[in-house]
């Protein structure tokens, strides 16, 4: 466990673990992974249902007030602390407290000047989960209509078709529906740009239409190898 030692944390603190190599724990054996948390006691490492930590929420580092809030109305709570190799110390993580505490603090946060940091914070993580999904789900689709497609030029295609504020096929009401015809689009236009000379021919001069033309053919090429 990288040296950890029970007093990582500061005095007073319950030192938690954020363990970078696998272990077991010493009271009932399960097996820690890692990125799993334990605490160490008489030297040897807990789980933290066996220390009795198990009933803890995790909440990151990176906002104090709610750090704080969250803290003081927890009448139990622990430093997370991860060992870093490269600065050969540990560093914390974030702390562990009871989940009333959390959401109270985080009632407080929402309703004071911190409320509108906060919500721009979780719009922003909502956005980017709906993003990921949609990507998974156009990645699925591309590959569906097109089951030779190699994966990860789907994906490619997916992220950039569907890239937020892009204006592109994928942010449109068909490109989000799936509709295959708005994905045939986003497929075309990829293997346009990655898999012809077109960007060549409209960087001499040449008229798009023209370009366009010249590379039809090909791009009909990949689309059948790819089985559309």
């Amino acid at each position: 466990m990288s040296g950890a030692q029970p007093n990582a944390g500061a005095a007073g603190e319950i030192a938690v673990f954020s363990i970078l190599r696998e272990s077991k724990c010493s009271e009932c054996g399960e097996e820690l992974y890692g990125g799993s948390m334990l605490t160490m006691y008489r030297g040897a490492p807990l789980c933290l249902a066996c220390s009795d930590l198990g009933h803890l929420v995790y909440l990151g580092r990176g906002d104090a007030t709610l750090t704080r809030r969250a803290r003081k109305y927890s009448s139990l709570s622990a430093v997370v602390v991860r060992f870093s190799r490269s600065r050969g110390r540990y560093e914390r993580q974030g702390i562990l407290v009871e989940e009333a505490a959390l959401e109270r603090a985080e009632q407080e946060c929402l309703s004071d000047e911190d409320r509108r940091t906060v919500q721009r914070a979780r719009s922003a993580e909502r956005r980017a989960e709906e993003d990921r999904e949609l990507v998974e789900r156009m990645t699925q689709a591309i590959r569906e209509l097109y089951p030779r497609c190699p994966p990860a030029e789907a994906r490619a295609i997916a992220e950039h078709t569907g890239r937020r504020g892009s204006a592109r096929v994928g942010r449109t009401a068909a490109g989000r529906s799936l509709d295959a015809a708005a994905l045939r689009l986003a497929v075309v236009a990829a293997v346009r740009h990655r898999h012809t000379n077109y960007d060549e021919l409209l960087m001499r001069g040449r008229d798009r239409a023209d370009a366009r033309a010249a590379v039809a053919g090909r791009i009909e090429e990949v689309i059948d190898r790819w089985g559309g």
